[in-house]
């Protein structure tokens, strides 16, 4: 059984930075989502066991995600933040193969969300 803790949200001036961590997890496709009020929810960042990593476009050159293999822990850097980035963000698991961990449209496995407001 996998469980997924995410920390690190939280309040930001555009422009900041803020990194959030998810532990407990490491499987083939790790991925960070956000959701907005009203949106639908958003593939940002997926990592594949190999390393490999993918972006949204929306985030492409702001944000890197991460996996430390000895902690079991996936992170997402967010830099040059903006109010559009606003969301509740949450991470996600699934041992499954997928030619792309970014477009995979199930994940087995997600954590309960930590928030990340951007103010201007």
């Amino acid at each position: 059984q996998v469980q997924l803790v995410e920390s690190g949200g939280g309040s930001v001036q555009s422009g900041g930075s803020l990194r959030l961590s998810c532990g407990g997890v490491k499987t083939y496709c790790m991925a960070w989502f956000r959701q907005a009020p009203g949106k639908e929810h958003e593939a940002v960042a997926a990592i594949q066991s190999d390393g490999s990593t993918s972006y949204a476009d929306s985030v492409k050159g702001r944000f890197t995600i991460s996996h430390d293999n000895a902690k079991n822990t996936l992170y997402l850097q967010m830099n040059s933040l903006k109010p559009e980035d606003t969301a509740m963000y949450y991470c996600a698991a699934d041992y499954g193969w997928n030619p792309s961990c970014l477009n995979k449209r199930t994940y087995t496995y997600r954590g309960q969300g930590t928030q990340v407001t951007v103010s201007s």
